[in-house]
């Protein structure tokens, strides 16, 4: 499961207080080319349209009636272009009715 299997959802998790459930994307690729800005554009999307369509419900009932988030867990810290992209998916996202956010996996 990573940023290059955009039909897949990586990580679906019910946080400890049971009010939410987040869907993680897990990008391991280095910023700077225009590809992984698609890639995570694409992956996005999926996630998106899952939670849209309702069909996180059947595959993961424990999310009905919670508080839906998306984020982004990087390898590598975005560049200015990434962090654009970043911004306007989390305008998307928000503007859909999701919370969402994006950190750097500190290692």
């Amino acid at each position: 499961m990573s940023i290059e299997d955009a039909q897949v959802i990586d990580i679906i998790s019910s946080a400890p207080d049971g009010n939410s459930v987040t869907l993680t994307v897990t990008d391991h690729l280095e910023w700077g080319n225009s590809e992984h800005l698609i890639k995570i554009q694409d992956k996005l999307n999926t996630y998106l349209s899952f939670m849209e369509s309702g069909e996180i419900y059947n595959s993961y009932p424990k999310a009905k009636g919670k508080e839906l988030k998306l984020e982004v867990v990087c390898k590598y810290e975005p560049d200015e272009e990434g962090k654009k992209l970043l911004a306007l998916c989390e305008e998307v996202i928000s503007n859909a009715g999701f919370s969402f956010e994006y950190r750097v996996h500190e290692i």
